[in-house]
């Protein structure tokens, strides 16, 4: 049977958005941006959970692997789906379940503006790319896409929260836009899929606390 492929419609915004170059660090990931090298999103507000997954990644590398490349694949895949151009031979049996598991909450996406598009910030002084912007459920939000093995509570999840807020700022900093909602999208191994959505201002407070805290264990204050 055919699957149904929903048709997405693309509203780009006015603001053109510059490519970023990145380079990897013991600090992490930095983007090479107009003010300067900025340390990425991702790095900043999980770098005290990553030092777990780095002893886990160090322990168990060939899940490790598995695990990044099934990552990499069902963004990709999720990408095409939003751009209209769904393939169904680019992805494994797994990573096809995984994606069809999500695609009730996908479908619920339109009218998207940005995918995959570098942002960055003074105000945060930090860089990366976002998932998606578009509306979800009729609402523009900054959406993320998450494949895991197995389901996560909301405080499993809190620093992706502290990531989606960043790009709100940040989005609203490069288009004058603001944005007042957020929703992580999650497909999990164990047939479990999660939605979180929040208003990005409530973690701000957060945030900052994430990258004051980085900073310092960094000496970069």
């Amino acid at each position: 049977m055919n699957m149904k492929c929903k048709t997405f419609t693309h509203i780009p915004p006015e603001y053109t958005f510059e490519d970023l170059t990145a380079d990897t660090s013991d600090a992490g990931r930095f983007y090479d941006c107009p003010i300067g090298s900025l340390p990425s999103v991702t790095t900043v507000t999980g770098w005290e959970k990553n030092k777990f997954f780095a002893k886990w990644r160090r322990e168990n590398p060939t899940e490790a692997r598995r695990v990044t490349d099934r990552g990499n694949v069902l963004h990709a895949v999720i990408e095409d789906y939003l751009n209209n151009e769904f393939d169904r031979s680019k992805c494994s049996d797994g990573v096809y379940e995984l994606f069809m598991q999500l695609k009730p909450e996908l479908d619920k996406i339109d009218n998207i503006q940005a995918l995959e598009v570098p942002l960055w910030s003074e105000a945060t002084m930090l860089a990366g790319r976002v998932d998606c912007v578009g509306e979800y459920n009729g609402k523009l939000s900054i959406i993320d896409f998450k494949g895991c093995t197995r389901a996560k509570t909301q405080k499993d999840v809190d620093n992706y929260f502290l990531q989606a807020t960043a790009y709100a700022i940040a989005w609203q900093e490069r288009t004058g836009k603001a944005i007042d909602n957020f929703a992580i999208l999650m497909t999990c191994e164990d047939g479990i899929t999660s939605v979180f959505e929040g208003d990005p201002v409530k973690h701000a407070k957060k945030l900052l606390e994430a990258i004051e805290k980085y900073h310092s264990a960094h000496a970069l204050t």
